[in-house]
């Protein structure tokens, strides 16, 4: 864009006015670019000589992002450049290692030599050889057909085939961590890709569906497809999913929003016992989720359980962020989050401590949030509960791939021009973690076998995705994925170091067995970390959501748990397996008797807060 040209005027040594154009430094022979963004070399001036423009740091800067949001657009936010170094870091100290690659070629070859015998063993019409199994979970290979010839022999070689890369990509001396991890897991990906099961041609179950039902499955599919492409365009809910409303079917805890801010609206629920226990409790669930996963149906309600249990409860409804929220940071969520809860509680409920419990990043953010209340001396909390929340990220899963430093650097560009990581960005992420069951196994259910989408509540708010503002995220991954300061005491808030070890209150801690997100080997870091007078760790079956959100009443649920207090002994967490006991059933009861026994005896309830808007407020629906 060519620049506006405009002159000034200065006293002439005779008197008269002469017209100078700003591209003539005053006083020298020498030109400046006037073109925005750049400027003369330090160097050039010095000597009076002309020189070009040079771009300056803030125009080369521009570039770098906008070329660096496009790259991650066009790549998916994947770093290319680093994952082929991490190849190449792979196979380079592969080549330093004959024995390893000996046991390779003997290992390839026995795979070959099986492969020729069970195709032998198709043309006498014998059944295949079949020494591998797939993973316990694995429903790709669920269906009888995979039993039988000539599918029995592409499982069979897949799973090799797969196997044998596995034992090429891992264990290999000198590669770097993160290196390693990297080629393991997008070498896992491509090999998803390449599964028989993804292929309707090589699978059973496709193709005998469609021999059934002549075809049926896939004019449904294609029914399917043109739905969900006409969803994405339009951005409008799948149809199984629109008869969850938040506030008619979700969400529908009787409560009224006592407390609003920039970032929060505070939720009161309205007691349903004569009496409760004086300690609030309140919930802090995470950012990137609405906060009704623990309010869904009205028999899957968390805050409902706790409610008609005696408790006075109250819960944090973020505010989805937008584009001109770049700059929140974690701070700004402590501080506006929690913090201003609190406030507002002790008006509402004075003179009583409260209960505080973190869910997922809403957890880590509790676990700051109560390390700087006790570096502070502020004694307002009861106790602190955290649910599939890490502190400590050194264990944090799959999950670190996308928080080494290249691909930060590509996130940080990405989000730069849009000031906030969108819902996109967030789902594929996840779906790459889990893309067996996240990505392929709904390809072939719906597109192929015509099968419809599951319409259950924890699968509609799900759907009902969050961004994350750019500042915020950025801190979050560097500060804690990365360089794991909340861990290791380098976490600073005001200017201050926190310590996890100064939180001086009973601490309940649940992971889940099948969590991706935040691993419970992860999760038991704070037995290590912390040092509360009492602390308990409990393990449910399940992943990161349905682990949580698992009330009374439904069969096949199981936890164990263990119990710390004083100078009692570490337990590593293989001896936690090996030792706890295995109980059945929900794990919400033990919580409540243990948040009851934390309590005091129960009294007259109190007075709702001031009403803003009723239950569940304004801040959920955008």
């Amino acid at each position: 864009m060519a620049a506006k040209l405009q002159t000034t005027t200065r006293e002439s040594g005779n008197g008269r006015s002469a017209k100078v154009s700003p591209i003539l430094k005053e006083g020298s022979g020498t030109a400046q670019s006037s073109l925005p963004g750049t400027q003369q070399t330090p160097a050039a001036r010095a000597a009076g000589v002309a020189s070009g423009p040079v771009i300056s740091d803030e125009l080369a800067k521009t570039l770098d992002d906008a070329f660096g949001a496009a790259l991650a657009r066009s790549t998916g936010g994947l770093p290319l450049g680093s994952l082929a170094l991490a190849y190449a870091d792979w196979l380079m100290h592969l080549g330093t290692c004959p024995g390893k690659v000996a046991q390779l070629m003997e290992q390839r070859v026995g795979l070959q030599a099986r492969e020729l015998r069970n195709v032998a063993r198709l043309l006498r019409g014998a059944e295949v050889e079949r020494l591998i199994r797939a993973e316990k979970g694995d429903r790709r290979f669920a269906d009888d057909g995979w039993n039988k010839a000539p599918f029995a022999f592409l499982e069979q070689s897949y799973l090799a085939r797969r196997n044998w890369w596995r034992n090429a990509t891992r264990d290999v001396p000198g590669v770097n961590d993160v290196n390693s991890t990297l080629v393991a897991f997008f070498t896992e990906r491509l090999l998803d890709t390449v599964a028989p099961s993804n292929f309707p041609l090589l699978n059973p179950e496709v193709l005998r569906v469609t021999r059934e039902q002549k075809g049926g499955n896939l004019l449904r599919g294609i029914r399917n497809l043109a739905r969900d492409v006409y969803g994405s365009v339009t951005k409008r809910k799948p149809a199984a999913l629109k008869a969850f409303r938040v506030g008619e079917n979700l969400a529908v805890t009787d409560g009224e929003v006592v407390f609003r801010n920039d970032l929060i609206e505070l939720i009161q629920y309205r007691p349903t016992t004569a009496r409760v226990h004086p300690e609030p409790v309140l919930i802090t669930p995470a950012w990137i989720m609405k906060y009704y996963v623990l309010d869904l149906a009205e028999d899957q309600s968390m805050v409902a359980y706790l409610r008609d249990q005696g408790h006075t409860v109250f819960i944090i409804s973020w505010r989805n962020p937008g584009p001109a929220d770049r700059d929140v940071g974690m701070d700004d969520y402590r501080r506006l989050g929690p913090m201003a809860a609190l406030d507002a509680i002790g008006e509402i409920v004075p003179d009583q401590k409260v209960h505080l419990m973190g869910y997922c990043v809403g957890g880590t953010l509790t676990s700051i949030t109560a390390a700087t209340m006790a570096r502070d001396g502020d004694d307002r909390l009861a106790s602190l509960t955290l649910l599939a929340a890490q502190a400590d990220f050194k264990l944090a899963g799959e999950l670190r791939l996308f928080t080494h430093e290249a691909q930060l650097a590509l996130l940080d560009r990405a989000m730069a021009k849009a000031g906030v990581l969108n819902e996109q960005q967030m789902g594929g992420a996840f779906q790459m973690l889990r893309a067996n069951d996240l990505y392929w196994s709904p390809i072939i259910d719906s597109y192929f076998l015509g099968k419809s989408m599951s319409s259950i509540p924890l699968m509609a708010w799900n759907a009902d995705a969050t961004r994350m503002p750019f500042r915020m995220h950025s801190e979050y991954l560097r500060r804690l994925y990365l360089e794991n300061q909340l861990s290791e005491g380098h976490y600073e808030v005001d200017g201050r170091p926190i310590a996890l070890r100064d939180i001086n209150v009973p601490m309940f801690i649940v992971g889940t067995e099948t969590d991706h997100i935040a691993p419970w080997r992860s999760v038991y870091k704070m037995v290590l970390l912390a040092q509360p007078p009492e602390l308990t760790y409990l393990l449910t079956s399940g992943g990161h959501n349905a682990g949580i959100v698992t009330p009374p009443g439904p069969p096949r649920r199981r936890f164990r748990k263990l119990k710390w207090a004083g100078d009692d002994k570490y337990v590593s967490p293989d001896e936690f397996m090996e030792t706890a006991p295995v109980e059945q059933g929900s794990w919400w009861p033990e919580w409540q008797n243990w948040l009851k026994s934390k309590s005091g005896n129960k009294a007259a309830t109190p007075e709702m807060g001031d009403s803003i808007v009723a239950a569940p407020g304004t801040y959920v629906f955008h």
